[in-house]
Order: C-alpha cells, then structure tokens, then sequence
C-alpha cells in the first residue's frame, strides 16, 4: 500500500508501514489499469543485483544482530546464499512519484469496467472461500475482494522482487534504515516458521507481499492459515490464507458485522460544507430532514454516518458508516476507502457513481477528457486508453501531438487541444 498517511487513530504497525512504505493502493493501481492514469508495472529486470562491497559488509553486520533476535544460522545462510544490493530498489525509493488523484480519477481506476468485471469473476471463482471468510471473520465479502482488487489486481499483480534483497537494500541504503531492518527481521521470522521458502518470498519493491500485500510485520500480527495446512500462505496462486489474512485484519480492527460502509447520495440545495467531514456524525433521520437522500433512492440505512463530499456540494456525495473507518485502518486515505466501498458495491452489481463530478483545472469533464484520449489515439498517438484519467502515457501523447503540430509542447490537456483535434 502505498499512500502516505497520518492518523493516531491507526495501529502502530499500520501507521508505521503506510508512513514508511505505502505500497499498494494507488501504485498498483497507476501500474494495473491500461488507460491514461498510469504506467506499467515495473519488469523483474529492473531489480537484477549488483556487487556491492558496502553491501555485503552491513549484510555481515547484520546477521549478528539477527541472531540475538533469535534468526537461526541456518535461515540467515539460506535467506542470503543468494541476495543481493539491489539499485533499482534504491532509485525507486528515492524517485518515488507523488500522485495527487482527484476522488473522481481514482474511482475512474479503481472501479474501472476492466477491474469490476475480473474482479466478479474472480468472485465467481472464489465464491465459496469468500463466503467461508465471511462467515469467520463477519467482514462483508465483496469488501474483501475489494481490497484485493485494490492491491493486487485480484492476483494478478503481486509483485516479483526478491523480498529479502528488497529489504535488505533499504535497510542498508534506503532513508529508512532502522524501519526496513525491522522488516528485513520479520521477514527472517516468516522464513523460519516455515511458511514460505526464500525463491517463494516475492513482493514489491518496498517488501510488500501476497494478494492482499502485506509487509512482513503486518503479517507476523494478522496472518492467517485458513486451509489449514499449516502455513499462512498469502503468496499462492490459491488466495484463501490472503484473503482470510485480510478479513482478520479488519475484524480485529473493529468490523461491524452486518453494518454498512458507504452509500451515494444526494445532497440538497444549499447544502453546508460545514456539516460534511468525518468525525461530524449524526443519525441518518437527521440527514434525512435535511434532505439528504440516497442516490439510488428509498431510504437511507439506519445509524450513525456522516457526510463527505470530496468535490464540493455540488458534486457527488457519500455518507460513511464506522466501517468506513475501519477501511482506512487498511489505508488512512479517504480516496482509498471510497474506492474500496465503491468497488464492493460494483461487484455486488450496484452501477457506476450516479452525481456529476465538476470539470477539472483544466476545464474538461471526464466526458471530455475521454473524448481527447480517443481523438489522441485516433491520430496516432497512443493513450492507453480512454479511461478519462490524465496520467502519464496520455501526457506523452499530448507532447507528441503538439512536436508533431509544431506547437507549444506542455503535456496539458485543454479545451483549445480538444478544439484542435477535432471534439
């Protein structure tokens, strides 16, 4: 997961390792969706090691630390007979891209038709598993896989780096020393409870590993071994010990089983933004005389909730139960937790957000973003996509229109570009 966050409300482990790492979220999401928003996943090539002298002293430095921590000689040999410093770690670590995503952009990735449709056939897939989860654990299952789907792609995007290199690399020469060796010692711990190999122990670069991307000390507190066979094995092609890992995570952090966590709805005329916000709850008959209604209609769902309206009052809002903040519990951002709660919603069949969202700085609507990515591509300049999301391969479309036109090379979607070309 791989936003970064404050929050005191969150567990030490979380906040530590969001603060720190941040590696799903949205970086799998820039990396997993083929439209404009982001680029591809990094190759397995881009991590190869390296010799590095320093590198190997601090490895040798390092074993006698773990060993008073009670890491057995023979898992220290086996966990390096073949690690490595790893640059591209090291590059990533310190040219880490800060996205500021637009609640709009996010949802458009997040609960893209792409996502939603693998994401209810893995559902069908895994259906039984879920429901088992779900019965356990009394976290809805369609949020369970909305976390997957958030993280990994469903699976499909778990990561490939070795994690003890990772790890290993940044504890040496990452800004982050002391945390990573907190990590690189609990991943030591998984290897020598058996349940995982070192070739099997793969993640992202940052050491954030499985279907639902844990890092080793989130997994030491909250792992589980629902097949019962004695491992928990988040990295299988089997994701039932990830998703039972991420059912208890959120149980323990206070699901409510049976509650709800977010709906759409309507807010009405002159709404004030000074009633909106977390932490601003009240029942929902008192938002209903105040006029605010589901999106979708009928009535709104009993309890406490509150009011967020990321794009202002006049564009779609939410109203968020306590299960909501246990979504953020996983990752303390609010963009995440609607993405989360919307995708749930979407593979449980419900449609697409209903309110309009405001055209962004630049002027456009989504309509008309979407509309420039296929006009772009139309002309030879690839997009990605037309997913409505200005990311990186439609900016380097626009830079290729414009040198080609013979105009001001800017990246920047407009009016006037859409105008040019046509829309």
């Amino acid at each position: 997961m791989f936003q970064v966050i404050q929050g005191a409300a969150m567990g030490a482990v979380e906040l530590t390792r969001r603060a720190a790492l941040g590696l799903g979220g949205m970086a799998l999401l820039s990396a997993c969706v083929g439209g404009g928003g982001g680029a591809p996943a990094a190759a397995p090539e881009a991590f190869r090691a390296v010799s590095n002298p320093g590198f190997d002293a601090w490895v040798a430095g390092f074993r006698d630390r773990a060993a008073g921590r009670g890491i057995s000689p023979a898992v220290l040999d086996a966990a390096f007979r073949r690690a490595g410093f790893l640059p591209g770690v090291v590059e990533r670590d310190r040219n880490q891209t800060e996205f500021t995503r637009t609640t709009e952009d996010y949802l458009s990735i997040a609960a893209s038709e792409e996502r939603v449709s693998l994401g209810r056939q893995m559902m069908g897939r895994h259906g039984g598993v879920l429901r088992a989860v779900e019965d356990r654990y009394g976290v809805d299952r369609h949020i369970v896989a909305a976390v997957w789907g958030l993280e990994s792609f469903f699976g499909t995007r778990r990561g490939e780096v070795p994690v003890i290199s990772a790890l290993a690399t940044l504890a040496y020469d990452g800004r982050r020393g002391e945390f990573f060796e907190s990590q690189l010692v609990a991943a030591l711990k998984i290897l020598q409870a058996g349940d995982i190999t070192v070739d099997r122990m793969v993640g992202s670069w940052a050491g954030a590993m499985g279907h639902t991307q844990f890092i080793p000390t989130s997994y030491l507190a909250y792992a589980v071994d629902f097949t019962g066979d004695g491992r928990r094995d988040i990295w299988s092609d089997d994701p039932s010990d990830a998703l039972a890992s991420t059912a208890a995570y959120l149980s323990r952090s206070g699901w409510a089983r049976g509650e709800p966590w977010l709906i759409e709805v309507r807010l009405p005329e002159g709404f004030s933004m000074a009633l909106a916000g977390r932490g601003k709850g009240r029942a929902t008959a008192e938002w209903a005389a105040l006029g605010v209604r589901a999106a979708e209609g009928g009535s709104l769902p009993g309890g406490t909730a509150s009011i967020l309206a990321p794009a202002g009052a006049g564009g779609p809002g939410f109203m968020v139960w306590r299960n909501f903040n246990v979504i953020l519990r996983y990752n303390n951002a609010e963009n995440y937790a609607i993405g989360v709660g919307h995708l749930a919603d979407r593979l449980a069949g419900g449609g697409p957000v209903r309110g309009s969202f405001p055209p962004d700085s630049s002027g456009l609507t989504k309509a008309q973003r979407q509309d420039l990515q296929r006009r772009l591509t139309a002309a030879g300049h690839d997009t990605g996509g037309a997913d409505g999301v200005i990311g990186t391969k439609t900016r380097e479309a626009i830079m290729a229109y414009q040198r080609a036109r013979g105009l001001e090379v800017t990246g920047e979607p407009s009016l006037a570009l859409l105008r040019l070309l046509g829309g």
